[in-house]
């Protein structure tokens, strides 16, 4: 339902949180390649918030939270390793590779089950089954 509001303005779904400890929140973590606005969560809010409150698919009330997932956020799907490329990355390895646990550096993007990273001047493939985490850095 989010993605054909999204897409008018070239958004990026990122994430969605539900939590329902005390008065329920949704959240909503929306991107744009030229950099989130307020202006981005503002207007992506009111069309959202329209939206839920005609489909009534939250049946209590709640606060609905839009914003950009963060400089350094975690990356939680597949996708966001195209999304984010060219942004520095830490990512946190199950198994060493080349006897690191770390590879820190610039994403390349995802190719097949890897995602390549280049690390001081040399790419990295690492498999999708090895990363334990993955962090955007800002430096």
């Amino acid at each position: 339902m989010l993605e054909p509001l999204l897409e008018e303005r070239d958004l990026k779904l990122v994430d969605i949180e539900y939590i329902t400890e005390g008065r329920p929140i949704l959240r909503i973590f929306i991107y744009n390649p030229e950099g989130t606005s307020i202006d981005d969560c503002e207007w992506i809010s009111r069309r959202i918030g329209a939206l839920l409150d005609v489909e009534d698919l939250i049946p209590v009330s709640y606060t609905l939270e839009v914003s950009s997932p963060g400089l350094e956020r975690k990356l939680k799907n597949e996708e966001e390793y195209d999304i984010f490329k060219g942004r520095d990355i830490k990512i946190v390895l199950k198994e060493p590779l080349d006897k690191k646990n770390v590879i820190r550096g610039i994403l390349k993007g995802k190719e097949n089950r890897e995602v390549v990273v280049e690390e001081e001047g040399e790419d990295k493939r690492i498999p999708i089954e090895n990363i334990a985490r993955a962090n955007l850095e800002f430096k």
